[in-house]
């Protein structure tokens, strides 16, 4: 059994429920992408596996465990988490921010120890950021600042690592960058990534595992060429997709589509919208 999954978890706002009665197991050590429309819940569902926010039925376990049973501090040594938004770095120092993953070790006054600040420095290391020890955040371009708060949850130490739209805001190489980082992870370390994407080629590229979601339940769980085919982006996306092979990593990608105004297969062609590359929904 999986490490971690959720049984039938219930999360919402107010008195309006986002998802309900969600189950789903996340493969150790492999790549999980959430897939979905704007406003189904992915990043909702990310937030409660991840304790940001409560949820309102079902449980996430954890190692067994249920996770709103267990110690902030232990948790924060299994689980490390990247938010949309990262914001307050004003005025630190790449080394600064990276030793804000230590928390979960420190102890009496927080003082940094001797493994504290060698995790700090593999952790920037491994994420190429080294060279930026002593330079402001705020100064960084947009992918090496991803990647420092990349460096910050490895320096966690945690084996599961979750991020909510790594990509966002950033250029095509710098999108790149971190997916491949985060992908290197993955294979030289073992360690389990997951992660909402917009971009449909990225999470089938990187992917070993997509959930996709509509209305806050799942559609359809499973391997890339489960879940990206046309059947089923048509149920998620109600698009009319083209999918072919990425002739360099032989995965499902989506070509083209036009957006689906009909459910019937003899809509006139004024009823779709002109067709487009297939990515950042």
């Amino acid at each position: 059994m999986s490490r971690l999954y959720t049984d039938g978890i219930s999360i919402g706002y107010d008195d309006s429920l986002i998802v309900e009665d969600l189950s789903v197991e996340i493969p150790n050590k492999k790549i999980t992408t959430i897939i979905g429309p704007n406003g189904c819940g992915k990043s909702t569902l990310l937030k409660a596996i991840t304790r940001i926010i409560s949820h309102q039925g079902g449980s996430v376990v954890l190692d067994g465990k249920n996770i709103l049973k267990e110690d902030t501090k232990v948790l924060a040594k299994k689980m490390a988490v990247l938010p949309q938004k990262n914001e307050g770095t004003k005025g630190l120092t790449v080394g600064e921010l990276v030793s804000y993953g230590r928390f979960p070790y420190q102890k009496g006054f927080g003082r940094l120890t001797k493994k504290d600040y060698e995790a700090i420095d593999w952790a920037l290391e491994v994420t190429g950021t080294k060279e930026f020890k002593f330079r402001l955040v705020d100064a960084l371009s947009g992918g090496q600042r991803q990647r420092v708060w990349i460096a910050m949850a490895l320096a966690q130490e945690t084996e599961i690592i979750f991020l909510d739209e790594p990509t966002t805001y950033l250029d095509m190489a710098h999108q790149l960058e971190v997916l491949e980082l985060l992908q290197r992870l993955n294979i030289e370390q073992e360690r389990t990534i997951i992660m909402v994407l917009h971009d449909l080629n990225q999470a089938a590229r990187f992917a070993d595992y997509i959930v996709a979601l509509k209305d806050g339940k799942i559609v359809k769980a499973g391997n890339c060429e489960e879940v990206i085919n046309k059947s089923i982006l048509k149920r998620v996306f109600q698009i009319d997709a083209e999918v072919g092979i990425d002739p360099r990593t032989n995965k499902p990608m989506c070509i083209t589509y036009n957006l689906m105004r009909g459910e019937s297969k003899n809509e006139k062609s004024n009823d779709y919208i002109s067709n487009n590359v297939c990515a950042n929904f």
